[in-house]
This record gives C-alpha cells, sequence and structure tokens, in this order.
C-alpha cells in the first residue's frame, strides 16, 4: 500500500465511476482498476461495490475511506509546512575570532554583513587561531579572523594588514611619562604579561619573537589566558604587555599606552575553505575591501579580485 493507491482510491470513491476518475488523475482507467484490485487484494477485503449504478462503497471501503482521507489530509498538511520552512529558513554564516580583533574594525565589518544580508543568520564564535583552523575544515565556522600563520592546504589565508604593536604600561609606573616610545630593552627589565597561555603556538609567541629577535629576554614572564585579563593586570601594576594597536581602546584611565621604538607588527589574518566561494564569503570579502578603503587601508589584491574568486 502507498500514498499513490489512497489517492486513487479516493478519487474513484468521489467520482464513483472509474472512467471519470481516471480522466481526472490523467491516466487510463485499465492501470486504474487494477491499482485498486491490488488495494483490495492486499487488504483482504472488498472496498468498492462495483454492482452498483454508479459506483458504491462497501461498509469496509466506508471505513477505509475515512482513514485514507485523513492521511492523505495530513500529508498535505505536513508537505505545505515543510514548504514554509524551506521557504522561510535562513541561511547561516558564523565567524570565528580571536579577542583583539574585535578592537581591529571587525564589529563593522559584521554590521555591514547584517545590513546587506538580513535573510542570513549569522553567529559568532571567539577561538584562537589554531582551533579555527579545525573548525573551518568540519564546517563549524565559515571564515575566521586571526593573527598566527598556519599552514594548511585545505584552509586559503589572506593577511588584511599589519597591525602596529605598542606597549601597555601601568598608568603610576615611570615608563613613559614623557610620552617617548618605550623601547623593547625597558619592556624586558619589567614583568612581561603574555597572553594566551595555551593553546601554543599563539600571539604570545610573536610577543617573544619579538624580544628574541631583538637579543633580549624578559626577565620575569606571567602568562594568563586571554587579552582582558592581561590588560586587567597591567592596571593593577602587576607588569606590562605588548598587544596590537586597536585595542587600547579597551580601557584607558588605569593604563598608559606607549609607541615601540623599535617598530612591529601582527598580522590579521582571513581564512576561509580552500575553494569555498558561496555568496555569504564573497559578500563578506567584498564588504571587507570596500570597508578597507573607506578607512584609508592597502586593500589586499585577493579582496580586489573577489569578482574572479571562483577561477582562483
Amino acid at each position: 500500500m502507498d500514498l499513490r493507491q489512497l489517492r486513487y482510491f479516493v478519487m474513484v470513491a468521489a467520482e464513483r465511476n472509474f472512467n471519470r476518475a481516471a480522466e481526472k488523475l490523467h491516466m487510463a482507467q485499465p492501470p486504474l482498476s487494477r491499482s485498486i484490485q491490488q488495494l483490495e487484494a492486499e487488504l483482504g477485503a472488498e472496498l468498492i461495490d462495483r454492482t452498483s449504478r454508479p459506483l458504491s462503497l462497501t461498509p469496509i471501503g466506508q471505513f477505509f475511506h475515512d482513514q485514507a482521507v485523513q492521511i492523505l489530509r495530513r500529508m498535505d498538511d505536513m508537505r505545505a509546512m515543510m514548504n514554509a520552512a524551506i521557504a522561510t529558513e535562513k541561511r547561516r554564516f558564523t565567524i570565528g575570532f580571536v579577542a583583539s580583533t574585535i578592537y581591529a574594525r571587525l564589529p563593522a565589518l559584521i554590521r555591514e554583513f547584517r545590513a546587506e544580508l538580513p535573510d542570513v543568520e549569522l553567529s559568532l564564535v571567539e577561538s584562537t587561531t589554531l582551533d579555527q583552523i579545525a573548525a573551518l575544515k568540519e564546517g563549524r565556522i565559515d571564515i575566521g579572523f586571526g593573527r598566527i600563520r598556519f599552514e594548511d592546504p585545505a584552509v586559503r589565508r589572506t593577511v588584511l594588514r599589519r597591525e602596529a604593536l605598542i606597549a601597555a604600561v601601568p598608568l603610576a609606573s615611570h615608563l613613559g611619562r614623557d610620552g617617548a616610545p618605550i623601547s623593547l630593552a625597558a619592556l624586558a627589565r619589567e614583568t612581561l604579561i603574555l597572553y594566551p597561555s595555551t593553546p601554543r603556538p599563539s600571539y604570545a609567541d610573536q610577543v617573544l619573537s619579538l624580544f628574541h629577535d631583538n637579543g633580549l629576554t624578559p626577565n620575569v614572564i606571567h602568562e594568563v589566558r586571554e587579552l582582558q585579563i592581561a590588560i586587567g593586570l597591567v592596571a593593577a601594576e602587576e607588569g606590562v604587555a605588548v598587544i596590537p594597536e586597536s585595542v587600547r581602546r579597551a580601557r584607558t584611565d588605569d593604563v598608559r599606552y606607549l609607541e615601540l621604538a623599535e617598530p612591529a607588527h601582527s598580522p590579521i589574518i582571513m581564512s576561509h575553505r580552500m575553494g569555498d566561494f558561496s555568496p555569504e564569503v564573497l559578500a563578506f570579502m567584498q564588504i571587507t575591501a570596500r570597508k578597507y578603503a573607506d578607512w584609508g587601508y592597502p586593500v589586499p589584491d585577493a579582496l580586489l579580485a573577489v569578482d574572479n574568486a571562483r577561477g582562483m
């Protein structure tokens, strides 16, 4: 027994004539008759009294008809609900980000994306760059913003820009009271607060490399889990930190921010799955290119070529 047979039977019952029912069903009469006979054989009961004119249902046929009508109505309702759900279902797009990129214009890009694609359900997930690589490959996020370079053949990486690094020191500290840039050597003599403590490699390793590349080793290192804890400890006069320039917006009343005497930078990297140029990914790339131009940042070639992205 299948839905097709139920519909055939209900149509015959409604028309009380095989020929008229066949016309309504856009089929020949013999196959319709065979289908009803097969249904009766499967049920082991006669459903239609073929001796009457017009045709009529047997008592068992009337009972079966009532049940068939309910089943078909329920199926039609379910189909309508599914069609409505599919029509209204929002596309989903998930962005992964490391905490410091929130200060580096990412919120403005997100607002622009929401405004241009209001039908897309946007989700944000804070995660380390390393976690983002795994999440991209597993489909848990669609695009990621981080600061660490990881090579993976399944992930396409675009350096959006290289953000200047600065020092954060306690407001009451003697460091930088004259407002002059501070040397890495002076910072190395203080307790250096690094973040994140795990997983590694991370931004913390970028900062350590900056000191090591200049022949310096910090005297004391205090590792913490995240950026905000690092800034809070600086405010508590527990040490100093090297942070991306945009993070200076996070706290201004009890922390002093100083330029570095030895210029240094940390990249802001956008990553997505290799070969994934979905409408949402392309839209985010186009928005980023447009906003970077508005802000006066150099626009990476990978974003300028976004219209030809499918061929890259």
